[in-house]
């Protein structure tokens, strides 16, 4: 048995790029920073805060609503699972690992912005996740 399932909470740093690729199927890119509190220790060394970025894939209902709801600065809490892929450029092997989101859900005020999204009311956290995967379907 394994086991692949991140859990997070942070800010987004820039606003979602989303893409409609074949029959309309939708897929979103933007990045999400956790920060770590910085502390000092007992014998008064001082650690400072670390920022971790994660570069998160939505896809389909995910992605619409990342188009529609999700802003830089909107705090955010994600489900998902790790992936890292690989491809060439230049002769060089490239990697990057990404989180594949299965929920989504926004926290947090309302992001200030000059578009009209203050206008449409967000769906219910419930409703916010991905499909189930064909894999969910097994009997055991």
């Amino acid at each position: 048995m394994s086991v692949n399932k991140v859990i997070l909470v942070g800010n987004v740093g820039k606003d979602p790029e989303v893409r409609y690729l074949e029959k309309n199927l939708a897929v979103a890119n933007f990045t999400l920073a956790t920060t770590e509190r910085g502390y000092t220790t007992q014998s008064g060394i001082q650690v400072p805060e670390r920022t971790e970025w994660h570069n998160i894939v939505a896809w389909r209902g995910l992605a619409e609503l990342s188009e529609k709801y999700i802003r830089k600065g909107s705090q955010l809490y994600i489900e998902g699972k790790i992936q890292t892929r690989s491809w060439e450029k230049d002769g060089i092997k490239r990697y990057t690992t990404e989180i594949f989101a299965d929920t989504i859900q926004l926290l947090g005020k309302k992001p200030e912005s000059t578009e009209p999204l203050s206008t449409v009311a967000a769906p219910p956290a419930d409703a916010i996740q991905a499909p189930p995967h064909a894999e969910d379907d097994l009997p055991f």
